[in-house]
């Protein structure tokens, strides 16, 4: 697990154990969303920046306090990626909603200036969200790319994305 993943678990673990009126379960009416994200690629290295484009399915399922989802994500670079995995949502009374995450995804592209150097990348994310009347979510997330040192190398790299989730209307994905 890459240090970023273990400071997401624990500014979740934090947030969830300091604040009492957080909670780590669904709101009762709160469906699955198709989120649509744009965002900055490689922000912080600066090797091979560009746009970031992701479309995401979050599941209302529940696994304990997580929930899966699945995502499709590529950059004006040539960068892409395909993954699953669990969110869990923290919300701070009905508006304010905290979303670490972590998925393994599948990874193509790379090219002189970046190569994450493996075909298999873990991505660990934290998101900050608004939640409006209708449910839907306005949210600021940052994310970090790790082969968890599986290849030769280890770049990684982080991506800055601005969220719209919009809800569903029942779990017509899943055949709810």
């Amino acid at each position: 697990m890459t240090r970023f993943a273990l400071v997401l678990a624990l500014v979740a673990a934090l947030a969830f154990a300091m604040v009492p009126h957080a909670r780590a379960a669904d709101m009762p009416d709160d469906p699955d969303f198709i989120s649509f994200g744009a965002g900055y690629f490689d922000f912080n290295r600066q090797k091979d920046e560009g746009a970031s484009f992701r479309l995401e399915y979050r599941s209302d399922y529940k696994l304990w306090v997580f929930k899966p989802f699945a995502a499709l994500d590529y950059t004006t670079t040539g960068h892409g990626f395909v993954g699953a995995g669990v969110l869990m949502d923290i919300y701070f009374g009905n508006r304010f909603v905290l979303t670490p995450s972590f998925a393994p995804h599948l990874y193509w592209g790379g090219d002189k200036k970046l190569d994450l150097d493996y075909p298999l990348e873990f991505r660990s994310q934290l998101e900050a969200a608004y939640r409006f009347d209708d449910r839907s979510r306005l949210g600021l997330a940052i994310s970090h790319y790790s082969n968890a040192s599986l290849g030769d190398t280890n770049p990684g790299t982080e991506v800055l994305t601005l969220y719209y989730s919009v809800p569903l209307q029942g779990s017509w994905l899943l055949g709810k």
